[in-house]
């Protein structure tokens, strides 16, 4: 046995001592009793990404398991009191493997150092604990979900009093916070605090409806999923509520599953996800179709074809179409996006003498974008997330976002108009702006740093056979390149939810003549270009 394996056989066994968890603790003896899965359990502890934490779910520091989540609520609630942060903890969770253990957890934790804690009835969506935690004056939120990852992963988002998820400095006083708590025997646990009654739910629900206008079209016909999570029952309260009719609802993914065994991933975005979405659209004649991810916080919209099929949009066609809308309705103030979302918002809004903000990728940047988020009035970013309503929920919220679409669809439909009409109306007036994402997913992370590096040391000089004009490097401040040549695009980062390397690729077509279809057709030839020509540069196969 080399020094390492001892060394990480005796932090193994020291981990063992601490574990409250019966399970893990028989998981851990039994990775022992085989000699091997331990490197990578004691990589090292779980860090605060994009997303709070978010990890598989397994015995270690480096996984999602009962030891992790009582010291990260210890921590928060630490950094809380040290703070003199007043009010109680709300906690919200999903129907998640562990999500219910997690959640009652954190509360017991919170309690036990004498703040309050509120419990969400049920497994529900991330926009109703943001929107609780500004209901309830809390100090802070803690939402348990992975969103949209693999069945063995869980998470762990934490949100401040005003609603929105953490950001520099606080993510890294609650990790020394967490470091510092010592063991876990110690920590103090109260009672699972009080659990909220459904009067949260239809508070969000008479809240949400508040987006659309009363007096517009309701005759609109949905196919929907929530993709084996937990936005059917708020979705279809709220759409309703709205006056809307009730949806067609996938039926195979409509219950909370933990194993979503319908699908490979639980997201919308990825291949085969939306299949049987968009049977259920073709076979009940709906006139669009709407997927929320597992925890509902994102929205996934697809549109039909003349020849009978569908088309989902791109989560920067939807950010386009919902942004026009607002826009049309009078919405004045600030509009945001990411600097990998498309450019289209920034034209649109330059035009329209409107405030645009940029910044970096997630929601926590997106809603303090401008004067630290106070002109906002909406937000989206091109993974299927939008903020329509800033006041109501400061996070991504696929709820509302899907029943703004479905208002601005309504609309158009009495016109005898699509969404595919709105967004070709915008295409002749800003022009085509592509959009595409080369995704890479790993299972040894070195090959995401190897190929960020090979791009830093040869960067392309050509785009699409146009010079390079620009190069723009994030690093220290975010792991992020940026390649232009004129109207064309490439933005390269690893993700900060998953395990994947991901370039986002834009080009810009103008629409000669009122052709849209050849500017479209021209506009997709120049992406599979670029996409290759970006591969190439990160030296992938």
């Amino acid at each position: 046995m080399t020094s390492t394996e001892r060394d990480l056989r005796a932090e193994a066994e020291a981990w063992l001592a601490g574990d409250p968890d019966p399970a893990t603790r028989e998981e851990l003896r039994a990775a022992l009793d085989r000699g091997d899965d331990l490197a990578d359990r004691f990589a090292g502890p779980l860090r605060f990404g994009t997303a709070g934490l978010r990890g598989p779910l397994r015995a270690g520091p480096n996984g999602m398991n009962l030891a992790v989540v009582r010291a990260a609520a210890a921590g928060l609630v630490r950094w809380l009191a040290d703070n003199r942060v007043e009010g109680p903890l709300v906690v919200g969770y999903d129907a998640r493997h562990g999500s219910h253990a997690f959640a009652v957890e954190t509360a017991r934790v919170a309690t036990g150092a004498g703040r309050p804690a509120l419990l969400l009835p049920r497994p529900l969506p991330t926009p109703v604990l943001a929107f609780a935690v500004r209901q309830h004056g809390a100090a802070a939120g803690v939402m348990v979900t992975a969103s949209h990852n693999p069945p063995q992963d869980n998470g762990y988002k934490v949100y401040l009093g005003d609603g929105s998820q953490i950001v520099p400095p606080a993510d890294v006083e609650i990790e020394h916070a967490i470091r510092a708590v010592g063991p876990l025997a110690d920590v103090p646990l109260g009672p699972p605090g009080e659990v909220l009654t459904d009067e949260i739910v239809q508070a969000y629900v008479d809240a949400a409806i508040g987006v659309v206008d009363p007096e517009v079209p309701r005759d609109l016909v949905v196919a929907y999923s929530p993709m084996h999570g937990v936005g059917r029952d708020v979705f279809v309260a709220t759409l309703t509520a709205a006056g809307y009719p009730a949806p067609f609802v996938v039926e195979a993914q409509a219950e909370p599953d933990a194993d979503f065994p319908t699908v490979a991933f639980p997201n919308p975005e990825e291949p085969g996800a939306t299949d049987l979405l968009l049977a259920l659209a073709k076979e009940s004649g709906a006139d669009i179709a709407i997927a929320n991810d597992p925890d509902a916080d994102r929205c996934a919209v697809a549109v039909p074809l003349d020849d009978g099929g569908w088309r989902l949009l791109r989560g920067d066609e939807v950010g386009a179409l919902l942004a026009d809308h607002l826009m049309r309705r009078g919405v004045r103030g600030r509009y945001a996006t990411t600097i990998v979302s498309s450019s289209l918002l920034s034209r649109m809004c330059a035009s329209r003498g409107l405030p645009y903000g940029e910044t970096l990728t997630g929601f926590k940047w997106i809603v303090r974008a401008g004067p630290d988020g106070a002109d906002l009035v909406y937000g989206y970013e091109e993974a299927l997330g939008y903020c329509v309503a800033p006041p109501m929920v400061r996070d991504k919220d696929g709820i509302t976002a899907a029943l703004l679409v479905c208002e601005l669809a309504a609309g158009l439909k009495a016109e005898l108009r699509t969404l595919a009409d709105r967004l070709d109306e915008l295409a002749v007036q800003y022009g085509v702006h592509a959009t595409d994402q080369l995704s890479v997913r790993v299972d040894d992370l070195s090959e995401i740093a190897d190929a960020m590096a090979t791009i830093r040391r040869r960067p392309p000089a050509e785009l699409l056979d146009e010079p390079v004009t620009g190069i723009e490097d994030r690093l220290p401040e975010s792991d992020v390149l940026i390649v232009r040549a004129g109207t064309t695009r490439v933005v390269v980062r690893p993700s900060g939810t998953e395990p994947k390397l991901k370039a986002y690729l834009e080009v810009v077509e103008p629409v000669v003549a009122g052709d849209i279809r050849k500017a479209r057709e021209t506009a997709a030839a120049s992406l599979a270009a670029l996409r290759t020509e970006t591969a190439a540069a990160l030296g992938l196969r």
